[in-house]
């Protein structure tokens, strides 16, 4: 799940409030490229009896160009994470400023501190800039953003500088974390997802709302026969006009078995401090 932390509607306390609600025993918050918002899901969970994992969404290289990397257990405060992850953030505001000067080039009337106002000191991301396009009238929708502006290939669309799977994969290990290709919908494949194993993948998300039964049925033997851990989630960000069920809070039907599984996975971080 997303919090305002990075591009989520809600701050961290309100999405494990509303997991609470909607009768789940854990969730992770995986905010991208950032931690910041977990002490405050920690505490909320404590309070609520909701187990609250920590984690993060990586952008990492792929053949393809960008995929995301779940990261899962993850020490809060620890130095060289914090020190890759503030790397991170930098070049998404970078990207933002990219974006907006992309976009003004265009003649549209949007300013880098429209983006900022939309992130309220999270991780800036195209959702930002997609709200502030709403914002200042050049899109009718969040989606409209996205089709007309800052989509693949769109206008205001620019590039990440992606760190290598290997290098986001080590530093999770070392950590004590384990780490999961997020919604690779059909590049899922077996021959994929071998080369991600031998560069320290350990599960792949098998449930998620863009991956239909098909879907789930061939990445669960793809992660059967490549000895992965399966994962799963409904990647919520806040509810969104015609969202669908299965993209709604507790959308996805994911086994505990599966949490217990990953995390008796994890391997041996050391003397690592929790947080610092």
């Amino acid at each position: 799940m997303h919090s305002t932390a990075s591009d989520g509607a809600h701050p961290p306390e309100e999405v494990v409030r509303r997991a609470a609600a909607a009768g789940l025993s854990a969730i992770a918050l995986t905010d991208h490229d950032t931690l910041d918002g977990v002490p405050a899901a920690l505490a909320a969970g404590d309070a609520l009896g909701l187990r609250v994992i920590p984690g993060c969404e990586f952008s990492v290289q792929a053949p393809w160009g960008e995929m995301h990397l779940l990261g899962y257990f993850l020490p809060v405060g620890w130095g060289p994470l914090e020190e890759f992850l503030v790397r991170c953030r930098a070049d998404r505001t970078r990207r933002g400023g990219d974006m907006v000067e992309k976009l003004r080039a265009q003649g549209v009337a949007i300013a880098m501190a429209d983006v900022l106002a939309e992130a309220q000191g999270g991780a800036v991301g195209r959702p930002h800039v997609a709200r502030a396009l709403v914002k200042v009238g050049a899109a009718r929708t969040v989606q409209d953003a996205f089709d007309r502006y800052v989509g693949w290939g769109r206008p205001g669309f620019s590039e990440k500088r992606l760190p290598a799977f290997r290098e986001v994969a080590t530093l999770v290990h070392q950590g004590g974390g384990v780490v999961s290709a997020a919604h690779l919908k059909e590049r899922g494949t077996r021959s994929a997802l071998s080369g991600f194993k031998a560069d320290g993948l350990d599960a792949v998300e098998v449930r998620h709302p863009t991956h239909d039964a098909d879907l789930r049925a061939r990445l669960t033997d793809h992660a059967r026969a490549l000895g992965l851990r399966t994962t799963g989630g409904s990647d919520w960000h806040g509810d969104e006009p015609g969202q669908p069920p299965t993209a709604a809070l507790g959308g996805q039907q994911v086994p505990v078995a599966w949490l217990a599984a990953l995390e008796a996975s994890r391997p041996e971080a050391g003397n690592l401090p929790s947080t610092v």
